[in-house]
This record gives structure tokens, sequence and C-alpha cells, in this order.
């Protein structure tokens, strides 16, 4: 409405245009992406271009394909105007989509990133496995394998996953298949006090009485000592 005196709106959407539904109105309101990328890319690129080194260039690779994914999920939203709800005129704004979906859509990259080298006069990178695609734009990409995280490594700062408690049900990363590393697990039945049965009594106090509830924990095993001492 004017009212403020700076905001997100994005310049560059005025006038009328087409979608797939017909012509709208831009409402002067939409968000300003490219603004936002200008200032993110200023921001976290300005450590990574100090220096010239694989890592770095790295860095700017996976920070502009960050940039890119928040870019691609943008999403027309529009307002109907007319009698009695009808849209004889719409007006429409671009608006950034939930992050969400942004984030799932760079954790399908992360899972299918791709590993390289630099290529000799240092300025880009290439495949480290020759049987593999080039990375694209939208690629994420690594150098280095992580640590296995599964055991006790000091120098890269995993605990391991020995006498985390898992979750028997699931098959996701908390389930005990995939916290455990395939060591399997150990089960300890516990008895819990809780709270229960609570009242509100007039006034103003709440009253609850105490239960008992027998649950089963279970628990990573450890890696067998010969393994175990030779990460520790």
């Amino acid at each position: 409405q004017g009212a403020l005196k700076s905001g997100s709106v994005d310049p560059l959407r005025r006038g009328r245009a087409k979608d797939e539904r017909g012509e709208f109105d831009w409402g002067g309101c939409s968000d300003n992406i490219n603004y936002g990328i200008r200032f993110a890319k200023a921001f976290v690129d300005a450590k990574e271009k100090k220096v010239k080194d694989a890592r770095a260039l790295m860095n700017l690779h996976n920070n502009r394909c960050g940039r890119m994914a928040v870019k691609r999920f943008l999403k027309l939203e529009c307002k109907c105007h007319g009698v009695s709800g009808s849209c004889t005129l719409r007006t429409c704004w671009l608006a950034m989509s939930d992050f969400r979906k942004t984030g799932d859509y760079l954790r399908k990259k992360y899972n299918g990133a791709i590993q390289v080298t630099m290529n000799q006069d240092g300025t880009g990178f290439t495949v480290a496995n020759k049987n593999f695609r080039k990375p694209t734009k939208t690629d994420l990409v690594y150098f280095e394998n992580s640590p296995d995280y599964c055991v006790m490594d000091k120098s890269a700062g995993s605990l391991g996953t020995a006498g985390r408690v898992c979750n028997k049900m699931s098959r996701g990363t908390d389930g005990c298949e995939v916290m455990c590393c395939g060591r399997g697990y150990d089960t300890t039945r516990v008895t819990r006090i809780t709270k229960c049965e609570c009242k509100f009594h007039w006034c103003c106090a709440v009253r609850c009485k105490e239960c008992e509830d027998t649950v089963d924990v279970h628990t990573c095993k450890a890696p067998k000592r010969a393994e175990w001492l030779d990460q520790t």
C-alpha cells in the first residue's frame, strides 16, 4: 500500500503479463529475489574469494547452487477481482515457496553430489571418476569423502553412534538399522513416571496423578573391541 519506506518489492514486476490462465496485472509486491541473490552472493561468497584453493572453488559452486534453488521454487500467487468472486481481473505477484520445498530439493542434490578434482590450471574442476557425468550448475560437488560417523574418530570430531537411542520401528536415519550401522542394538526395559490425568481446578491450579509407564529403550551396540581401538 506504499506505507513501507523500504521493502522487498521487485521493481521488475510491473504492468501486465500472461500465464496459462490468461492475462493478469502485477500487484507490485513480488519478493525481490534478485536483490536477495545479490546480497547473499556478496555476503556468503566474500570469504571464499580471498583464497584460490580447491575448497574455496567448491564452496563458490555450491553456494550458487543454493541461491539458484531458492529462485527455482518461486511461485505465482494471485488474487481475483470482480463481482461475486468472479475472476474478471487478476492481480498477481511472485512469492517464495515454503523453505521445506527448497530444503528437500537440496537434500536430494546432497545425496547425489558429484566428487570432483581440480583441473591442471587450478581454475575449475573435473569429475574424479571418469565413469560419472560432469557436474552441472545445479549439481552439488565435493572433493573429499566424509568421515565414517558410525565410529568414534576424535580427529574428525565424530563421537560415533555407540550408545545412541534409536527407533526400532523407523526406516529413516533415526532407525536402529541405519543409526547403528549394522552393529545391532541392545534393548532395556525402563519404567518411567509421568504426569497423567491432569485436571484444572477452579481457581487456579492444575492437579495431576503420577503414572508408571514401562517402555523398551533401544541403544546402538559399540563396535567390536579391535575395530573400536583402531578408530580411537
